[in-house]
């Protein structure tokens, strides 16, 4: 068979674990809320007594109920499409994937799981041409948590829909599973493929079917019944951890706020610049540009401007607190509770390039000024394109490799409540931050004098911090972040 057809099922067999509990957890808090997820989870050990007495249906069917009664199917939808690709993507079965993407014919997926949570994952990464997923009664737009005709998609459920989809004389040319199949559907290939018995080895990130950049969701690990209730009960602790972290570096001097910020769990490495190169960086006098009409002042060369990768919100107060000065910092689309509550001066920009420029020049003359050239977060290991507004700005630029991490909460978030991403960020046990400062690059006059265009040093700048993170430099900006994650392209109307 040059190019053959395969049939095969999602949970246990393209996925390592068969347990679907971690994704309805989700779908619970992420489009429900944190009371219908700790419902869930109370649950569990009912869930786990079904399944022990061989009742996995009804087990499926009580979790569909709990975590999808009420919601609206968009939400659903959005959550299947910005959150659910990467925990799926972390438990593919590599042996699985591997002969499931060799074959060239049609590919079809089972899966007991609904179909709107698992379709937007399997045809966008794994090219899948029929999702058999269980179907959902709804109404007006919202989900009843009741299943459809013709049921949850197993024996003879999944024989019917096979059969509609196949008709009378078609063949799927292969079965593939990891032991022999009984079940009806197995009567529609000629062929079955059963994998080796050690096939349990996750698939590595270099050979995802496309590259992970963007996801959502505030959960770092996967919501196993064991991992939620961690959650539940870190929760109290970890608020009153994330309000003193906050309250620590709103109200201690920079020299006792980090060692105290240490005795929290927080931790903050930062390699700074010689005391060389940071001495002449605050006294170099002004500067004219080689073709001589230029404003000397134009730069504001007294002060720097320190150019940033962005992981999270609260990027320029750590860069504060490890220079031990003040500084300010321009954003975007920062919330007003954030903005009120920044312990440094932070200036809104309006996304006009003419006016955020004289804006910023303004502002470096009055101090250091901390930007983002992404404009928006990125979770994993990339950068997305710099603007190139900010080497227009000043004359001297420190480029700063930043890197965060949290082993609980994610603190950025698309669609949820942006105000409280640094609260969640700062209620994580031990949130890690790491700063290299890099050599000083020259800006570029707007008289296009330089020998570098402003292009190209915002490509420089974005190289450096790169290769000091080992992150991959890539082409995408704010806007398609905001396309993929929420249909949108993240800019909201006064």
């Amino acid at each position: 068979m040059m190019n053959p057809s395969v049939l095969t099922k999602l949970e246990g067999t393209l996925l390592i674990f068969k347990s679907t509990f971690p994704y309805f957890m989700l779908v619970a808090l992420e489009a429900g809320s944190p009371l219908r997820a700790l419902l869930l989870l109370l649950i569990s050990p009912l869930l786990w007594f079904l399944e022990s007495i061989c009742l996995e249906n009804a087990s499926v069917h009580l979790m569909i109920f709990i975590s999808l009664v009420g919601l609206k199917v968009s939400d659903v939808k959005s959550v299947a499409k910005a959150v659910l690709p990467r925990f799926f993507l972390e438990n593919i079965q590599e042996n699985t994937y591997k002969v499931f993407s060799s074959c060239g014919g049609k590919k079809y997926v089972s899966s007991s799981l609904p179909r709107i949570m698992i379709e937007p994952f399997l045809r966008e990464y794994l090219s899948s041409d029929f999702v058999i997923g269980t179907e959902l009664k709804t109404l007006s737009g919202f989900s009843l948590g009741l299943v459809a005709s013709p049921g949850l998609m197993t024996g003879d459920s999944q024989y019917e829909t096979i059969s509609k989809i196949l008709g009378d004389d078609k063949k799927i040319d292969l079965w593939l599973g990891n032991e022999p199949e009984t079940e009806s559907s197995v009567f529609f290939c000629q062929e079955q493929y059963i994998l080796p018995a050690d096939s349990s080895t996750c698939l590595q990130r270099k050979d995802y079917p496309k590259p992970l950049i963007f996801h959502d969701g505030r959960l770092v690990a996967q919501p196993t019944p064991l991992d939620s209730l961690a959650v539940f009960v870190w929760l109290p602790l970890g608020a009153f951890l994330s309000v003193s972290r906050f309250l620590i570096g709103r109200i201690m001097p920079y020299n006792y706020g980090l060692m105290v910020a240490a005795t929290t769990g927080m931790k903050i490495r930062a390699k700074l610049p010689s005391e060389e190169s940071h001495t002449s960086e605050k006294h170099a006098p002004y500067s004219r540009c080689i073709c001589g009409s230029c404003d000397p002042g134009q730069f504001g060369a007294l002060n720097t401007l320190y150019v940033c990768s962005h992981r999270t919100l609260i990027d320029p107060v750590i860069l504060s607190s490890t220079l031990k000065r003040s500084v300010m910092a321009v954003t975007y689309s920062l919330s007003k509770v954030s903005e009120i509550l920044a312990p440094i001066r932070t200036v809104r920009l309006s996304r006009d390039r003419v006016k955020d420029g004289d804006l910023m020049r303004k502002l470096l003359k009055k101090s250091d000024l901390v930007v983002c050239p992404e404009g928006t977060t990125c979770r994993e290991p990339y950068l997305l394109r710099f603007s190139p507004l900010f080497s227009e700005i000043a004359e001297s630029i420190v480029p700063v490799a930043v890197s965060a991490e949290g082993s609980m909460f994610y603190g950025t978030t698309v669609r949820g409540y942006k105000s409280l991403d640094s609260f969640f960020f700062l209620m994580n046990p031990n949130p890690h931050y790491h700063l290299e400062f890099l050599e000083k690059i020259s800006g570029a006059p707007r008289c296009g004098t330089s020998a570098r265009s402003s292009y190209e040093i915002a490509n420089l700048a974005q190289k450096m911090i790169g290769q000091a993170l080992g992150f991959e430099c890539t082409n995408l900006t704010r806007r398609e972040k905001y396309r993929i994650l929420a249909g949108n392209d993240g800019i909201c109307s006064e």
